[in-house]
């Protein structure tokens, strides 16, 4: 991109002078010499800078200023002044002037000074373009799902959201669909309107990871000799930022993780100036947090700053109801991407679907629906169209001792099975929930949520 340069001032052999100059440094740049046709120029050039000389002799420098600011509020405007007016340019950059230059110009200072303004400038369009991505289609409870399981999650988040500072740690098995969840709170909080950025801390070079967080000042390291970075945080200005599958993140990292989250405060790499941001985290992992924390994988502390308010969303699995809506819609989208007329998934082939395993979940069942769409050659998907599901399906476990499942014909809500499991074991323990989440293979913290998401409580029986 080639920053535009608008030079505004009636003295011909300094606007010819200075056009050269620029148009050297590799700007595209031109003039205007009458202060009457200043605002008419901007429009027709679109600059992305305009140089501005403080005195013209029809017109009052500031005036002009004042009337761009009004009508191009997001360019910025540098003045031009000698030695003897500094007052006057300082209160120039209290009108909202960007900066100012003095005569005779240094052309290295002009040169760092347009520098700085073309990174604003690459930084704000970066922006808009993460903006574009909130304008797509809204969020609503239908796309999540009908089962019990699922709308609980959503009832409870929609809660969440309405605190637009909160952090919220999402948990959850790759493939449930943190994300989208996630995007659902940015959308559904007071910053909605504002900028939401996912950020994939595991597919983020270990090397990189601190500058694509924060940022990178000039020279900071090799390869950032060129230009100076403004960091995800720093782009999520407002609105609201996503670290998923935070547990990849080095235990260094964690330490400036912890500080931006309780001060929202942060150095560019490399950088001297402390840069505060007004930024909303949500942190997104498949992990077992707790687990980390006593491995020394992960920072007990950033782990308490970051459980605020957790949200542990159920596989698909668990919410077999849903399958048949997530299959439907993936074959709408699916169709519509590959121009293909469809009216449907025969019973068969939804049969084979709803009692896959679907270890990958959601993301899972959608690339399995891409793959038969792709393949499809007639109007309707049949069983035979996911045969290559068949061999996927996991070997069932071997029963140990006593334990038997009866699943009765008018079938069972997933719910009160494990609501009731959750009640057996807790008898066989005689309450004790550290032994009861040991016997079912849980942490006491996922026992204890399971617990209040069923209204399961301990009374005296149990203790």
């Amino acid at each position: 991109m080639t920053l535009r340069v608008l030079i505004i001032d009636d003295d011909n052999l300094v606007c010819l002078s200075l056009k050269k100059i620029l148009i050297k440094l590799g700007y595209d740049a031109d003039m205007c010499m009458e202060a009457g046709k200043a605002l008419e120029t901007v429009e027709r050039f679109e600059p992305d800078v305009v140089l501005l000389d403080i005195y013209l002799t029809t017109h009052d420098g500031l005036e002009i200023l004042k009337l761009i600011q009004k009508q191009f509020p997001h360019i910025p405007v540098i003045m031009i002044t000698g030695y003897s007016d500094v007052q006057i340019a300082v209160k120039a950059m209290k009108f909202g002037a960007y900066d100012f230059l003095l005569k005779p110009l240094d052309i290295e200072q002009l040169r760092m000074l347009l520098h700085k303004c073309a990174v604003q400038l690459q930084a704000l369009n970066e922006v808009r373009a993460l903006r574009s991505l909130i304008q797509e289609n809204e969020l609503t409870r239908e796309h999540f799902g009908k089962s019990r399981a699922i709308q609980r999650v959503i009832s409870t988040v929609e809660k969440l959201a309405l605190s637009g500072d909160t952090t919220i740690l999402l948990e959850g098995e790759s493939g449930v669909g943190k994300e989208v969840v996630s995007r659902y709170i940015h959308q559904k909080s007071p910053r909605n309107g504002r900028v939401f950025i996912p950020i994939n801390c595991a597919a983020i070079p270990k090397e990189l990871a601190e500058s694509e967080l924060f940022g990178h000042e000039r020279g900071a390291f090799t390869g950032a000799a060129q230009k100076t970075k403004a960091g995800k945080f720093e782009l999520a200005e407002k609105g609201t930022i996503l670290l998923d599958e935070i547990g990849e993140l080095s235990l260094d990292l964690q330490v400036k993780l912890l500080r931006v989250l309780q001060e929202r405060k942060f150095y560019r790499l490399g950088g001297e100036k402390e840069i505060t941001v007004d930024v909303r985290v949500l942190a997104a992992t498949n992990r077992n947090l707790e687990d980390e924390v006593k491995k020394g994988n992960f920072r007990e502390d950033l782990y308490y700053r970051l459980n605020v308010a957790r949200v542990l969303i159920p596989p698909l699995r668990d919410r077999s109801e849903d399958i048949e809506m997530f299959a439907y819609s993936f074959m709408n989208e699916f169709a519509l991407k590959f121009n293909k007329q469809v009216k449907g998934i025969d019973p068969p082939a939804m049969t084979l679907i709803t009692n896959q395993y679907w270890k990958g979940n959601v993301r899972e069942l959608r690339n399995a629906m891409e793959r038969a769409m792709l393949l499809l050659e007639s109007d309707e998907l049949k069983e035979f169209n996911f045969n290559f599901l068949k061999t996927n399906e996991p070997k069932p476990e071997k029963i140990k001792d006593e334990f038997l499942l009866r699943v009765p014909k008018q079938g069972i809500a997933i719910e009160v099975v494990i609501k009731d499991l959750i009640l057996k074991t807790l008898d066989i323990t005689g309450g004790n929930q550290v032994r009861a989440a040991k016997v079912l293979g849980l942490s006491r913290s996922k026992l204890r949520y399971r617990m209040e998401q069923l209204g399961i409580e301990v009374t005296k029986k149990f203790g």
